[in-house]
């Protein structure tokens, strides 16, 4: 790879009480650079994808092993502040989840919470935000009106304008699409690929059609522990191991 590293994972396990839902996943993400987690469910991706920004310390029983860096630096060393951590490797679920606000609201929440008061530069990256996540045309004249009178699709990319305005590093993307029609599910996959040139984007997503769509790198975890690591390309066509082969072709999953 000829990017920096953003990302890296080093014998990283995880473990919800006994069970062990993540095995010694070593690896780099790139910047600049979206990869997808693919594999059947249950197999660890949206659990690998939490602990790179601590989300599952939040897990009742939750214990991690290993070493994850951002650019470098140990997240889970004592002096991480975990909400500035969240402010730099973003999160979108895979169900819109706008609060109960208006649109505006909505995009300036991770903004006050960061302690921005400045309303001209709270307008300013309100405006920058919803320009990059695409909805800007569509809400620009009723900013102030409920974000839940939105559609689906227009929510969830409200909900990738919320992460954006806080200028993260990394977007980590759960299965983003997965609630959304067609069209939607293109306006996202439109939006990834033109967010790709500022930011480091990590998806998880069931759909392989859409991964071979929209990701540079693939990884395919199998029962916790990660297979194989390819250029999206030769992992979709010509994959190295049997289980990736099996599952891409649809003998299991």
């Amino acid at each position: 790879m000829d990017r920096p590293v953003k990302i890296t994972t080093t014998n990283l396990n995880f473990y919800h009480g006994a069970f062990h839902a993540l095995h010694d996943i070593s690896l780099e993400l790139y910047e600049n650079q979206v990869t997808a987690l693919i594999g059947p469910s249950g197999c660890g991706k949206s659990t690998f994808l939490r602990c790179l920004n601590r989300m599952n310390d939040l897990i009742v029983r939750g214990r991690i092993e290993g070493e994850i860096l951002l650019d470098g630096h140990n997240i889970h060393a004592p002096s991480v502040d975990v909400v500035e951590l969240r402010r730099r490797v973003g999160m979108v679920f895979q169900k819109p989840n706008p609060f109960p606000k208006t649109i505006f609201e909505n995009v300036t929440h991770g903004l006050r919470i960061n302690g921005i008061k400045d309303k001209n530069v709270i307008a300013e990256q309100v405006e920058l935000s919803l320009k990059q996540a695409a909805p800007w045309e569509e809400v620009q004249d009723r900013l102030h009106r409920s974000a839940l009178d939105l559609s689906g699709g227009q929510q969830q990319r409200l909900c990738i304008a919320r992460a954006l305005a806080v200028a993260p590093d990394v977007l980590l993307m759960d299965e983003p699409a997965s609630a959304l029609d067609p069209i939607a599910t293109r306006k996202i996959e439109d939006l990834i690929e033109k967010l790709k040139s500022e930011y480091t984007i990590i998806i998880v997503t069931h759909n392989m059609q859409q991964a071979a769509r929209v990701s540079d790198v693939t990884e395919f975890f199998y029962i916790g522990k990660l297979v194989e690591v390819e250029r999206t390309e030769t992992l979709f066509t010509r994959p190295k191991f049997k289980q990736t082969k099996d599952y891409i072709t649809g003998r299991f999953g």
